[in-house]
């Protein structure tokens, strides 16, 4: 049988280039730099993010295929679920860096491979959620993760730093290999691994037990990166011992990472078997909601606190999952809004928390936010306003993410659920209040560490949490388009 070239344009996949080129570049360029400059990274690292976003935003509505090999099905997809995907992992990277450049410095940190690292981990999430095959999202999750398995420890010789990569490391090659043997038992039933012909298979021979206990293979793997119930143990510990740049990134990268893989495997390659894995997906969002907001009341360091709000959030993630069964448009639109919102909140609360620790450890403590808004208001104000769009309260865009999260619950009929959020929610109002009250009910000696690119990053945010809280329809048909798009494009129209 002759060998046949797949198919390759590689203008499609530019935005991922980019990011690699612009990583590959600094390693390059580091050789040659004297050890006292190292400011030049992070202008490397800020320009190749904007370069791929402008570039990623040029292809939105194209709906391109690359990567076409004999079968006629594309390994790489660019619709607009990926693109706005790409967005959003991009945005990431870019408030990421000017949260970073003051604690590195502070710590000693101010490393160039620390944003070359940044990038190539920003290159996997890109292709997780381009991704149209399972190899490939198998490929992605390891692309993005091993840079973070060095980012975690890159505070050695501290004991916390190592046991935070360590223990990373660990989990996430068993959730790897779980993820791997998954996609074995689908292909061995399929007889492919790519995920338009996966739906046909299914659709033409029904589902099967090895179809199904691969699904439950593929979902306990992206479980471990979603930090989902009961699969979630190792994330206080890696978010508490990582450096605190690192643990916002991954708090929101790989956490969306993760659920772009599930959508895609779930809404995309196995929807007809959404009457096996509906049940399993709420009762992991039941799990995740009430262990991650009822520990998080017990936690008096600020990043474990977060590590457990992480957890608790990825289970109103997961109730919009579980409504995409019965109303794909409605459910995957209302994760991609929640996922978009939780960016610009949950980095802004982790800015703050980067202005507040001193030494590494020093200041990571709640009683550490006593009296701040004496000395620090409009921080203050900053952090109180996303502790409020956490809780989701209105007018957030936490309040907006939840809204449209449990409306499309409702339309599901998936009452019990849509009830737990809110109860949940509710809890999760003592321990996010709790901040703001020690803000501005004590006194106390706290002082924050800013630089004007950390002030201007916890700026845009808190502005950018506020807009999506009073004008939330504009993003929201924008998750509708890209989810309209992902679909039609499986359906070959």
């Amino acid at each position: 049988m002759e060998f046949t070239p797949p198919e390759i344009n590689l203008l499609i996949v530019a935005p991922v280039l980019i990011i690699m080129a612009a990583g590959s570049l600094g390693m390059v360029i580091d050789l040659f730099m004297p050890d006292g400059k190292k400011g030049w990274a992070v202008w490397l690292a800020a320009i190749g993010l904007l370069l791929a976003l402008a570039q990623n935003i040029a292809l939105w509505n194209g709906n391109y295929e690359t990567f076409i090999p004999q079968n006629g099905v594309a390994m790489v997809v660019m619709d607009n679920f990926a693109i706005f995907l790409n967005a959003t992992f991009l945005l990431t990277g870019l408030l990421v860096i000017p949260l970073s450049r003051s604690y590195l410095q502070r710590t000693g940190l101010e490393k160039p491979e620390y944003y070359m690292l940044l990038l190539f981990s920003i290159s996997g999430m890109m292709l997780m959620g381009m991704a149209n095959d399972l190899i490939l999202v198998f490929l992605a999750l390891e692309v993005l993760s091993i840079p973070l398995y060095i980012m975690c420890g890159m505070l050695w010789p501290r004991p916390e730093s190592e046991e935070s990569a360590m223990k990373y490391f660990l989990l996430g090659a068993f959730s790897s290999a779980i993820f791997v043997f998954g996609i074995a038992l689908v292909y061995g039933a399929t007889t492919t691994t790519a995920i338009p012909l996966i739906f046909d298979a299914v659709a033409a021979n029904g589902l099967n037990a090895m179809i199904v206990t691969g699904l439950a293979f593929l979902m306990v793997g992206a479980g471990f990166k979603v930090a989902a119930v009961p699969f979630h143990m190792w994330t206080p510990d890696v978010y508490e011992g990582a450096p605190t740049p690192v643990t916002a990134f991954m708090s929101v990268g790989a956490k969306i990472a993760g659920f772009a893989a599930l959508l895609r495997v779930l809404m995309l390659a196995l929807p007809q078997a959404s009457g096996e894995w509906v049940t399993a997906v709420a009762v992991l969002s039941t799990l995740t909601l009430i262990i991650g907001n009822v520990v998080a009341i017990r936690q008096g360091n600020i990043k474990r606190m977060l590590a457990y709000s992480s957890i608790a959030h990825a289970g109103y993630i997961l109730i919009a999952v579980a409504a995409a069964a019965d109303n794909p448009s409605a459910g995957v639109s209302s994760a991609l809004f929640y996922m978009f919102a939780y960016l610009f909140t949950n980095l802004g609360a982790f800015g703050m928390v980067i202005a507040l620790e001193r030494n590494y450890g020093e200041g990571n403590l709640l009683d550490d936010f006593k009296g701040l808004a004496k000395r620090h208001p409009w921080l203050s104000l900053a952090m109180a306003y996303f502790m409020l769009s956490l809780t989701g309260i209105p007018p957030t865009g936490g309040f907006s993410a939840k809204f449209y999260v449990f409306g499309a619950a409702i339309e599901a009929e998936l009452y019990w659920l849509v009830l737990i959020g809110v109860i949940t929610s509710v809890i999760s109002g003592y321990y996010y209040l709790r901040v703001v009250y020690l803000m501005y009910m004590f006194d106390g000696e706290g002082q924050l560490i800013t630089g004007r690119a950390l002030q201007f990053a916890v700026f845009v945010m808190a502005i950018s949490t506020l807009v999506l809280g009073l004008f939330p329809e504009g993003l929201f048909n924008l998750t509708a388009e890209a989810t309209l798009s992902a679909t039609r494009l499986l359906a070959g129209g």
